[in-house]
């Protein structure tokens, strides 16, 4: 038991584990009901996981770095909030980016926070999320939002409309994926995010600057929330205050399945996404089984154990602690 990693098969399953659970429940859905595999579901499926996708790409960047960020929900009701309230008083045209600067000077300060100030990320990001939601019902007056004429604008584009048969939320979410993937993946950029999640303090004896590394790492997940507020507000031109509450644990839940660690250093993009599609598809599947909806939560919560619990095995070499 001991020697377990050297098992090929573990370290075949340390590597790619999620691309080989995603495959067992996609056959075992499909066998159960073959509608599941449809293009229609296969669609419907990705587009209603794009906005926790969306989300999920930036706060990969903030753990692989070694934080966490349960900011990230409330946020995004603030986004969606605000370009809601600016689309009747400024038009979408100006709307749109002056969302996504006020959506940006949350993120700087959460950075500037965790980074700069080297305060502890849950502490902060907790607190953020109290102190936005605050901000969000005070913005709205506690009121929910909806835009006055939903038929004359084309800002329903980014959440209801499709190029050549394909969601424009799926577009976006492939697209953010494939820039974030490439900037994390092959620049110097992303090297640096894996360097200070893995062991910071080698890392800044490198010269590497681990204040700004984590401070766009939260940047990044700031202007991927607001993409995620944008769709969201466009898909039903109308929001609740409180549309993006609990979002923050199904967003870490998915990086987590992903395999990024929540000690730092490790994850991809890709591998991120496959987690989204799996926690979607798995929700899906149950439904499609006709299974209560509430299931999903305690099946999805059985296998975040999984996972955490089989990348902390891989990493000791073990499946149990030794006494």
């Amino acid at each position: 038991m001991a020697g377990f990693a050297n098992n090929e098969f573990v370290k075949l399953l340390g590597k790619q584990g999620i691309l080989i659970a995603f495959v067992l429940f996609m056959v075992v859905f499909t066998i159960a009901d073959t509608k599941f595999i449809s293009v229609d579901n296969v669609l419907s499926v990705v587009r209603s996981s794009a906005i926790l996708g969306v989300m999920a790409i930036g706060v990969t960047f903030v753990v692989i770095s070694g934080n966490l960020d349960l900011s990230v929900g409330s946020m995004m009701s603030f986004s969606t909030i605000v370009v809601l309230d600016l689309h009747d008083k400024i038009g979408p045209l100006m709307a749109i980016p002056l969302m996504f600067l006020m959506t940006l000077a949350l993120g700087a300060l959460i950075g500037f926070l965790v980074g700069y100030l080297k305060l502890n990320s849950l502490i902060v990001t907790l607190g953020m999320l109290s102190a936005i939601h605050g901000l969000t019902l005070t913005y709205s007056g506690g009121k929910n939002m909806d835009i006055a004429d939903k038929s004359g604008t084309w800002f329903s584009v980014f959440g209801q409309g499709d190029i050549i048969g394909i969601p424009v939320p799926i577009i976006l979410f492939a697209l953010l994926a494939s820039l974030l993937g490439i900037l994390l993946a092959k620049t110097p950029f992303g090297r640096k995010v894996y360097a200070v999640g893995g062991n910071a303090t080698a890392a800044t004896f490198s010269g590497i600057p681990r204040a700004r590394t984590v401070f766009l790492c939260y940047l990044i997940s700031a202007f991927c929330v607001a993409t995620a507020g944008l769709i969201q507000a466009s898909r039903s031109l109308g929001s609740q205050n409180t549309v993006g509450q609990g979002l923050e644990l199904e967003v870490l839940a998915a990086v987590i399945l992903g395999g990024a660690s929540l000690l730092g250093g490790s994850g991809t993009v890709f591998k991120t996404l496959i987690g989204v599609l799996m926690l979607g598809f798995i929700q899906n599947g149950l439904l499609l089984m006709g299974l209560p909806f509430y299931v999903q939560f305690v099946i999805t919560w059985g296998i975040i154990i999984l996972a955490v619990w089989l990348d902390i095995s891989i990493k000791r070499g073990r499946f149990f602690a030794s006494v």
